[in-house]
């Protein structure tokens, strides 16, 4: 189980211990412990079917745990039923209703908290300044467009005021321009508010937009869990560095502990020197970020290829390297400057940083 330690020595706001949740003979979350802390941007990352859904449901209360418990400060949700947690959660379809305008549906959160009328409408009036809707009360959601669609969800989901804020998939039926600028709305109404949020997303980059820790889960299971720039610099396992972004990976066996703790692995394409824990002689894969490798000229100290593929995109080129087993290896670099950049079908030399290569069990 992978260290998911809150990023500070307070006390967590949630504490998730062994939940286990089956539906049938499938065990959808499988003994998930996690600490969230206070004012914590936390998303959970997973391909479709993983678990991360369930498990904010459990944590929402629309499904009760198998076994284990779910505790917020210092009481205990598990067995709670959701309109009594100081939790709320925001649905990917948003859930408006689309008869009423949306100060309705702003107000329609803030029933059964006991405002009167005029203590109502400040609130209503707070929650459309906060998400810089003022001018829309009047309109219904059939009226707006998606990000209005979902800022509007978003201020009634926050309407009570919750300790913890759970979003699954908020931004996925946004258009990616539109999905860009709504997560930094999202991000600063966060901050400014200091309210714990909780996202669930399959879009790696989202997640590392937004959260300060990313939990990564695989069938069920929490794999690993840290800030986004330690998940994709340094993944724990094959799936995570390829849920993260694109990466090459190239089979190999590990060599000697070398000085300064680098570690050398003999592959089909020659020595590479990587960072990363194991025993001489195992067998292992070296992961490497295309943005990481260095294509040049023939030389020597390096893996040699043949371009085979030089993709234009604005801010970047992508390449491909074909080597003689077979083997294409991907690489990523800013526009060239002042001198050559190399063509296609011309003989390339591929260098990798010891630190831009991690071992990885095979």
């Amino acid at each position: 189980m992978p260290d998911s330690a809150p990023p500070t020595a307070s006390a967590p706001l949630l504490r998730l211990e062994r939940v286990i949740k089956h539906f049938g003979a499938h065990r959808a979350v499988d003994a998930v412990s996690l600490d969230l802390a206070g004012g914590e941007f936390f998303c959970l990352l997973g391909p479709s079917g993983c678990g991360k859904s369930t498990l904010l449901r459990l944590v929402a209360g629309f499904e009760a745990p198998d076994s284990g418990t779910i505790r917020l400060g210092e009481a205990d949700l598990t067995a709670l039923p959701p309109h009594r947690r100081p939790v709320n959660m925001m649905f990917q379809s948003y859930a408006l209703f689309p008869h009423m305008s949306v100060a309705a549906n702003l107000a329609y959160g803030l029933k059964g908290l006991g405002l009167n009328r005029a203590q109502s409408a400040e609130r209503v009036t707070d929650l459309l300044r906060l998400v810089r809707l003022e001018g829309f009360e009047g309109r219904r959601p059939g009226t707006l467009s998606g990000g209005q669609r979902q800022r509007v969800a978003l201020a009634r989901a926050l309407a009570r005021q919750p300790r913890l804020l759970l979003l699954d998939e908020p931004l996925g039926a946004l258009d990616r321009a539109l999905r860009e600028e709504t997560q930094a709305e999202l991000r600063a109404i966060q901050r400014r508010l200091g309210t714990s949020f909780v996202v669930v997303t399959h879009d790696a980059e989202e997640a590392m937009a937004l959260a300060d820790r990313i939990g990564v889960m695989e069938g069920g299971r929490l794999v690993q869990v840290g800030p986004p720039r330690e998940l994709y610099e340094r993944p724990a396992s094959r799936f995570v560095a390829g849920l993260l972004g694109d990466v090459n990976l190239i089979a190999g066996r590990l060599g000697p502990t070398e000085p300064g703790g680098v570690r050398s692995v003999e592959t089909a394409l020659g020595t590479l020197c990587a960072s990363g824990a194991g025993e001489a002689g195992a067998s292992v894969v070296v992961a490497i970020r295309p943005e990481r490798m260095v294509i040049g000229g023939v030389s020597a100290g390096g893996l040699t290829g043949k371009l085979s593929e030089a993709t234009f995109l604005g801010d970047r080129v992508r390449y491909r390297v074909a080597m003689a087993d077979g083997t294409s290896l991907r690489a990523s670099a800013a526009l060239p400057g002042a001198g050559p950049a190399p063509s296609v079908g011309e003989a390339v030399t591929v260098t990798v940083p010891a630190d831009a290569a991690r071992v990885l069990p095979a």
